[in-house]
């Protein structure tokens, strides 16, 4: 096996967007980050801040979104709402583009939309996912998205909400990891439900899953690996 434990934690953003999670569900999701040691907590924006500070010390990222999950927000709305989560203690933003716009083919919108979050996000030093929703999107569209990604310097493109009509597939991975810039990671989201499938995308050069059967992914990979 050509991997270890940490490889594999530190590939997953566990996921807390499900809209009917209560609050003690948030609290045990964010305890269960912890004790696995993943890369982040995708948590919702309202329990971010509690989040962040249940992190605080340790290596999990605190992480929500902005303009989720359909993306058609107004630019200031987003950079609002990713000014908010960085105050919150927000480390990493999982921000959508505007699908309408994208599938309008006004791509300087597009641009400026991405580019706007990017710039507040980085000045304050942390990082920023752009989601496609690539359920919606044809083969150009998404390899537009991943050159606009890396001129305004994203830090992920990621396939999907989870909220979309699919998820994450393997050829549209290759697609993203083939067409974004080497400084560009690409995250899987929607459909990475099992250490095999996580494996899998690694294979093509993903860096993050969004997932939220954690635990029995990394229970797996420690099974394994013993």
């Amino acid at each position: 096996m050509d991997y270890a434990y940490h490889d594999i934690a530190k590939m997953i953003d566990h996921s807390l967007l499900n809209p009917t999670l209560t609050v003690p569900e948030l609290e045990k999701g964010c305890e269960l980050a912890l004790e696995y040691d993943v890369a982040s907590v995708c948590i919702m924006p309202y329990y971010l801040k509690r989040c962040a500070e249940m992190l605080k010390g340790g290596t999990v990222q605190a992480s929500t979104t902005i303009g989720f999950p359909h993306g058609g927000h107004t630019t200031a709305i987003k950079v609002a709402e990713a000014k908010r989560a960085l105050d919150d203690g927000g480390q990493e933003l999982d921000m959508v583009v505007n699908i309408s716009q994208v599938l309008s083919g006004n791509w300087d919108y597009v641009q400026t939309d991405i580019g706007a979050v990017i710039e507040v996000t980085h000045a304050a030093g942390q990082k920023v996912k752009v989601i496609f929703e690539n359920c919606y999107l044809n083969d150009a569209q998404k390899v537009k998205l991943c050159e606009i990604c890396g001129v305004v310097g994203a830090d992920w493109v990621k396939t999907s909400t989870g909220y979309g009509t699919g998820g994450a597939t393997m050829e549209d991975l290759k697609l993203m990891r083939a067409h974004a810039p080497d400084h560009v990671q690409v995250k899987a989201a929607g459909g990475v439900r099992d250490l095999d499938k996580l494996l899998e995308v690694r294979s093509v050069g993903v860096t993050r899953v969004g997932a939220t059967r954690t635990a029995e992914m990394l229970d797996e990979c420690k099974r394994r690996l013993e």
